[in-house]
């Protein structure tokens, strides 16, 4: 369980960075991974408050795993689901190649998470 507790500590730290990135330095994740900067700030603190809410969710999946199964699941499918759409967001488009290593991060997560989780359950 307490690899777990690690991957999911992990995943939480990985979306409050990105959230932080997205409205105190933008152009930083923009630049490091040459993706286009969208039309208007607000976007990013939209999808800024949605990562530390996902953060807040994955915090109490940390603290009692037992108790939030469920946040565990919705991490496995999310990231899975991030993946996907991530890659087909950049499939034949060379202005976006910087989604591929979005797309992997959050497949690794899910690997790791349902890794982990499946071991806990049994």
């Amino acid at each position: 369980m307490r690899l777990l507790k690690v991957s999911l500590v992990a995943g939480a730290a990985y979306d409050v960075v990105f959230a932080v990135l997205m409205v105190a330095a933008p152009e930083l994740p923009a630049r490091l991974l040459e993706l286009p900067m969208p039309g208007e700030a607000f976007y990013l603190w939209i999808m800024a408050t949605f990562l530390l809410m996902i953060a807040g969710f994955y915090g109490y999946a940390a603290y009692d795993p037992r108790s939030y199964g469920g946040n565990i699941r919705i991490a496995i499918v999310g990231r899975t689901l991030g993946a996907i759409v991530f890659c087909a967001c950049a499939l034949g488009r060379d202005d976006l190649w910087g989604l591929y290593p979005l797309a992997a991060a959050d497949l690794a997560f899910a690997i790791v998470h349902w890794i982990f989780w499946r071991g806990m359950r049994r």
